[in-house]
Parts: C-alpha cells; sequence; structure tokens
C-alpha cells in the first residue's frame, strides 16, 4: 500500500500582528522526513510512505499568504508525482489562519482531496486545539485528535491515526466521520486534562471506543484566540457503524456541555503585581510564575516585558526569567561580551502596544550559535538572570535552561511565558503561578472582540440553550 504523508503545522492567534513567514518553520522534505524523529514511527508500519514535505512552527501570528499557497502547491505537485497512491496522512495542528483567509485546513484538505480523488483514504491527526469544519469533516476519512493537555500524546496519536488508515486499506474497510459541534470556546488554560473536570471527561474517550464500530473517539476543545467563525469544542468520531457512531458524538457533546461551566484555571491565579508578591512571599521553592498573556506556545509574542518591570521595582531576587525575544538586544549582549555591562532596552519589539524596559544589564553567558538568529544571552539585572533571544521561543524544559547555565530548581523564582506548566517545570513549582497578564493571547477571553463567532457561544454568551445535532462528513 502506498502512502503519502505531508502537512501544515501551527497554531496561530489573529490577534497577533506578527506573521508567521518561512524562517519561523521547520521544513522536512522527501526522505528526509523518515528519518527524523517525528516521522520515524511511521518505518514500523508495513506499507510504502511517500514523504512530501511537513511544515511545522511554534504558535504565532498569521500564516504569511504567500509562504502558505507556495508550500500547498508543492505538497500539492509531490501528491500528483506519487499517484497513484492507497492513502494519504496529514499531520496538522488545526489553528492555522493565513492571512486574508478562513478555514486554511479546510482549503488546504479539500485541495489534497481534488488532487487524489475520492476513492483515496485521508486520514490526519490533529491538535485538541485545533477548529473543525464541515469542509475539513468532508475531505477526510479518519480523524484523531491529542488526548492530553500539556500535551503528551502527541506520539500516541500519530501513531492512532496511521494505524486506523493501515487497518482500513488491509481490511477493505471505509470508515466515514461524524461531528457533533458544541457552543463552547475555552481557553488551554481552564480545559488541562489534568485538573477536573477534563481529567474525567477525556478519560471517558477510550471507553465509548468499539473496535467493530467506533475507531476514535476525538474531542476538540477548539482554540479560542482565533476569531473565525469555525473556532468551536466539538466531538469527532471516526467509525463503520453509523449508529454508535451518533450516539457517540451526541453523547459527548452533551457531557461537554452539561460541565462547561465548570472549568477553571487549575492553578492559582491573578494579576502581574499580585503573582509577583506572592512569588516573593513564599517560603518555599521555587515559585513558579507563568506569564499567560505573552506565552509563545499558545500563539502570544513572547517579547512583553511587564512581568520584566514588577520583578525589577519590587527589586525580587533569586529570578530566573526566560525569556524575552528581542532581537537587537540580544545582539547588543553579543556584541558587548562575556562579563560586559551595558544598557538595554529590552521588549517591545515585536509588540509595540506594550512598554518596554530600560535597565543596566550584565551579560552572564552567551549561547555559542553561528545562526544569529539561534543566538541566547544570559543577562543580570539586579538579581535577575534574564535570558534574551533572537527569536520568538518557548522555555519548557529542563534542557532550555541548563544548556545556558541555568539551574531553575536552584531559584527562588521562575518566570516563564508559558499558560499551564510543562512537564518538566510543574513538578517543581513550589507554589505555582499564573499572570493573568496582557497579551495576544490574553486568558481573560470574555473582554476579546469576536467578529465572526457564528452562534452564540460561551463564555461570550450565557443566556441560550444547546441541544446536540450530528453531522455527517459528505463522504457517508
Amino acid at each position: 500500500m502506498r502512502i503519502a504523508v505531508a502537512g501544515l503545522h501551527t497554531e496561530c492567534s489573529t490577534y497577533n500582528p506578527v506573521l508567521a513567514r518561512e524562517a519561523d518553520f521547520r521544513v522536512l522534505r522527501g526522505p528526509a522526513m523518515l528519518k527524523d524523529a517525528y516521522f520515524d514511527f511511521l518505518t514500523h508500519f508495513p506499507a510504502e510512505f511517500i514523504t512530501v514535505l511537513h511544515a511545522r512552527a511554534i504558535a504565532g501570528g498569521p500564516v504569511e499568504r504567500d509562504i502558505y499557497e507556495r508550500w500547498k502547491a508543492e505538497i500539492l505537485d509531490g501528491l500528483k508525482a506519487a499517484l497513484p497512491l492507497d492513502g494519504v496522512y496529514l499531520a496538522m495542528h488545526g489553528a492555522m489562519f493565513v492571512e486574508n483567509m478562513f478555514d486554511a485546513e479546510g482549503d488546504f484538505i479539500a485541495a489534497v482531496r481534488a488532487v487524489v480523488g475520492p476513492d483515496v483514504l485521508i486520514a490526519a491527526s490533529y491538535d485538541l486545539h485545533g477548529n473543525i469544519s464541515q469542509a475539513i469533516i468532508d475531505n477526510l476519512d479518519i480523524f484523531s485528535t491529542y488526548r492530553t493537555a500539556p500535551h503528551i500524546d502527541v506520539p500516541d496519536t500519530m501513531r492512532r491515526a496511521v494505524t486506523m488508515l493501515v487497518r482500513a486499506l488491509r481490511t477493505g474497510q471505509k470508515p466515514v466521520l461524524a461531528w457533533a459541534p458544541v457552543p463552547v470556546l475555552l481557553p488551554g488554560e481552564r480545559t488541562c486534562t489534568q485538573d477536573e473536570p477534563a481529567r474525567s471527561f477525556y478519560s471517558q474517550l477510550q471507553a465509548v471506543e468499539d473496535p467493530t464500530g467506533i475507531w476514535d473517539a476525538s474531542f476538540q476543545v477548539g482554540y479560542v484566540w482565533a476569531d473565525e467563525p469555525r473556532a468551536t469544542a466539538c466531538a469527532v468520531v471516526t467509525g463503520t457503524d453509523r449508529a454508535a457512531m451518533a450516539a457517540a458524538a451526541r453523547h459527548l457533546a452533551q457531557d461537554y456541555w452539561n460541565i462547561h461551566e465548570g472549568f477553571v484555571f487549575g492553578t492559582k491565579v491573578g494579576s502581574i503585581e499580585e503573582c509577583v508578591a506572592w512569588a516573593m512571599a513564599s517560603g518555599t521553592g521555587p515559585a513558579v510564575l507563568a506569564e499567560s498573556g505573552d506565552n509563545p506556545t499558545g500563539g502570544g509574542v513572547g517579547d512583553r516585558a511587564e512581568v520584566l518591570a514588577e520583578l525589577i521595582a519590587r527589586n525580587a531576587q533569586g529570578v530566573v526569567f526566560a525569556g524575552i525575544a528581542d532581537r537587537a538586544a540580544t545582539d547588543a549582549a553579543y556584541a558587548a561580551g562575556l562579563g560586559k555591562s551595558l544598557p538595554l532596552h529590552i521588549g517591545a519589539s515585536l509588540d509595540t502596544s506594550s512598554k518596554p524596559v530600560e535597565a543596566q544589564a550584565e551579560v552572564r553567558f552567551l549561547l555559542e550559535t553561528d545562526n544569529a538568529l539561534l543566538r541566547e544571552a544570559v543577562v543580570r539585572i539586579g538579581g535577575i538572570d534574564l535570558v534574551l533571544t533572537a527569536r520568538r521561543r518557548p522555555f519548557h524544559n529542563m534542557a532550555d535552561f541548563t544548556r545556558l547555565g541555568l539551574d531553575p530548581r536552584a531559584a527562588k523564582i521562575v518566570a516563564v511565558k508559558s499558560g499551564y506548566l510543562s512537564p518538566d517545570l510543574g513538578p517543581i513549582a513550589n507554589p505555582s503561578l499564573m499572570a493573568l497578564s496582557p497579551g495576544v493571547v490574553d486568558q481573560f477571553v470574555e473582554r476579546l472582540e469576536r467578529r465572526h463567532k457564528s452562534v452564540p457561544q460561551y463564555p461570550f454568551d450565557t443566556d441560550f440553550a444547546f441541544t446536540p445535532q450530528v453531522l455527517w462528513s459528505k463522504r457517508a
């Protein structure tokens, strides 16, 4: 069996003013994809995989239209050259927003379907913070999404999608998709699967599945920082028993609606001022302070300096802050050299609606790299070791810190641009604090401007009724 592999994988805040451009993506092409750790699991399947192109970037602003059109064309040309095919596997995120285009995934998947024709099976794997539309459902045969947030089941989900595709091709069975939208759109920080009620809700998905008739039960929380009509929560079911699928989709949609008012933040939250004060007063450590409104992995810009300003104003000591994206400040630290002191203008280089910090800093560490875009510097401002980066990036893993000579476990306060904490940082947080800070991924989603929602939707609207409706792929 011949299966083509491709995908465009990113998450885009429509409130982010910074376009995602080609340099922001990691692009894999051709046979090299099978040698990459992200896709090497494919070599364990009894199939011939024709790898075309996969582009992946951390969350950010809308994708530049020209890049999208060029990559889409390259993928479509690759699929045409690979024909005849038995199947296609698309490794996606699901919350891509291309400038001046609603439903970018719907456009992309429909184009793939047009090339391969109606008889080729198409499977997709998604992030649970992706957004679904009827156009997406109409052009897929198989779907599976992450079941954890923080996302620790990415490889499992990708394997699950390919396993179903291979099963269908070997047995001759043709699964179909049903979905049930739910008019709820909440941030991931209120729907973390480590916390209730999301933990219990997601634990039931596998129990809903029936190997003979329901191949996969998925549920999308959706991506709230995309102001487009398709943004919604929804159940998506893959299978062959249509009665069982309809019952499962309806059950999941109703269950989510029944608990939608119970979703709350799973950690202590407050303003920047409150969180810094709590962290400094804590008798335990390290206090891990997440700056949620500027979280790069949620679509934030990553260069706001309000938390830094508050730490400086309070003369906080023993702080590791990772990090602020500011290429000019980073380059200035490299130009000055280790051990040198220099005045720095920090922050607001990308999100000019925010306010920068002016500070005298000592250069403590410079990452060795020949690529100016990968530069990372550690500068000391009073009792704060601040990481400056030339590009937007998160600091979620312990290795992100140790490679810069920093030990978060030994700090009194660790400040990161994040929402819910990563599996590395969560266990060391003592306490865990989340600042409801300003930014393009503002956790106060109720105050977001929503110009394109297609129906009343919680939490933007509260006084309306809901009864689940199961919708089918036109391929059913």
